[in-house]
């Protein structure tokens, strides 16, 4: 913000404000990374970033309207452009369906060190993951493997304030590792989210990468079908993800998702799966911790930029295989008459009998399939929440409990909630990365899934 601290940002906004009410949002953010190919690292840096957003109220005579603008890198001497022209919005703006009174300061979640500096990363974050990658590559050349991928750390500090005395804050670190290994046995991925890497075992990854190298040294073909099928956790959470993003409480009362009623209304209450799942959301889980307060941007169907400061709790989602709640705003509880229940930015799935590794679901495994990730997932039908994608990184083939090769991939077709109701066993649950998510959504812990017949629809020459 130039000079200013985006705390003085907020602050210089919010008394240029001409409008009714008025809410800003600045958000600080520090960037650093590194990136490999062939053993080798190839380049690493640091990038620092800031937004500010001013989001003007204006008063009509049948509701509120609503103007917003974002900026990046706005300079002190730039804000009341900024504040005017989310002004000139609003005035040009009809009454906003999701109106509603800001959240005042007593009804807000905690969000304390307001006055404190953003925070911030450095490369200095890879103190324990640099050194074991270096081990990592020496291994992979000597075994005439080849590792690739990238470290990824933001740390993002987003300042609130509101016209109505609001004043939260919420430091939000992110990380992941990404490893992709190619050799003889083919090509292989593995990942991991982080809040601060200190948790990131680079030879278990590595180490998990060449015994699946290993096993695709045999090569099998086989054709198109459906198969009984070791979904592992990583496969999990880019299916619950999608699954999560669908269920926006106003889009299945008007009776446009999955999750939309016969007849109307919503499927809130049925039963999805006869395992005693459960899918839900928490802002303290530990490892998994993110913002204890919504952070809204901008509104649409499932997110209220005057939700603003509302507290997040945690939520399930699925509760022992019943649906229990949909993503609500307070506009959409109003519609509904169920709870609000926001969305919260990580997701959990519990319920596995037994806690089962995802070797053990191996070792009790006749015939089967064992994937490694999803890639390319695209929606088919909303009203079954029908995706497709494919397989990629390692397909592989387990006879008799034990892993007797890599298979060619596949392009799947197959329905999260169809899948809830099919699954006849779920593992420990784990913290996992998503492949096909992880630009978008890192926390996540998921047990590994038996479906007993995951459709496989046609074959796929991707690799």
């Amino acid at each position: 913000m130039s000079t200013l601290r985006p705390q003085e940002a907020v602050e210089r906004a919010l008394a240029l404000s001409r409008s009714d009410d008025c809410i800003v949002i600045a958000d600080e953010a520090s960037t650093a990374n590194l990136r490999f190919a062939g053993n080798t690292l190839t380049t690493n840096g640091v990038t620092r970033s800031a937004r500010l957003t001013v989001i003007a109220l204006r008063s009509t005579g049948d509701g509120v309207a609503s103007g917003v603008v974002s900026r990046a890198a706005v300079t002190a001497d730039g804000i009341e452009d900024l504040v005017r022209a989310a002004e000139a919005v609003a005035a040009g703006a009809e009454a906003a369906e999701d109106a509603a009174p800001l959240v005042p300061p007593g009804d807000a979640a905690a969000g304390g060190g307001w006055d404190d500096p953003p925070g911030e990363t450095g490369i200095g974050v890879y103190e324990g993951v640099a050194p074991a990658l270096g081990e990592a590559f020496a291994r992979a050349a000597a075994e005439d493997r080849r590792l690739y991928g990238f470290a990824n750390h933001t740390l993002t500090s987003s300042f609130l304030g509101t016209s109505a005395g609001l004043r939260l804050r919420h430091d939000q670190p992110t990380g992941l590792l990404e490893l992709n290994a190619k050799g003889a046995g083919g090509s292989v991925w593995t990942g991991a989210g982080t809040r601060d890497f200190t948790d990131v075992d680079v030879a278990a990854l590595t180490g998990d990468l060449a015994r699946r190298q290993a096993w695709g040294e045999r090569r099998i073909d086989l054709p198109a079908g459906r198969y009984e099928t070791l979904l592992p956790p990583s496969a999990v959470a880019d299916l619950m993800i999608y699954l999560y993003w669908s269920a926006g409480a106003r889009d299945a009362h008007d009776g446009r998702t999955v999750f939309s009623a016969p007849g109307g209304g919503t499927r809130v209450g049925e039963k999805l799966s006869p395992l005693p799942l459960t899918l839900s959301s928490d802002p303290g889980a530990a490892g998994l911790e993110c913002s204890p307060f919504v952070l809204a941007h901008a509104s649409g169907r499932e997110s209220s930029v005057f939700d603003n400061g509302t507290p997040l709790t945690a939520t399930d989602w699925i509760s022992g295989g019943t649906l229990s709640a949909l993503t609500q705003t307070r506009d959409s509880a109003r519609r509904t008459g169920l709870a609000v229940t926001p969305a919260i930015d990580n997701l959990i799935m519990t319920g596995g009998d037994g806690g089962a590794s995802l070797d053990d679901m191996i070792a009790r495994t006749e015939r089967g399939l064992l994937l490694t990730c999803l890639w390319y997932i695209r929606e088919v039908d909303p009203q079954r929440l029908l995706l497709t994608g494919l397989t990629r990184d390692g397909v592989f083939l387990v006879e008799d409990g034990a892993v007797v090769g890599a298979v060619n991939n596949f392009r799947f077709n197959e329905s999260p909630v169809d899948l809830l109701g099919r699954v006849t066993e779920a593992g420990a649950t784990a913290p996992t990365l998503p492949r096909e998510w992880s630009d978008y959504f890192t926390r996540a812990a998921m047990p590994p899934l038996r479906v007993p017949d995951f459709n496989m629809s046609t074959v796929s020459q991707a690799s």
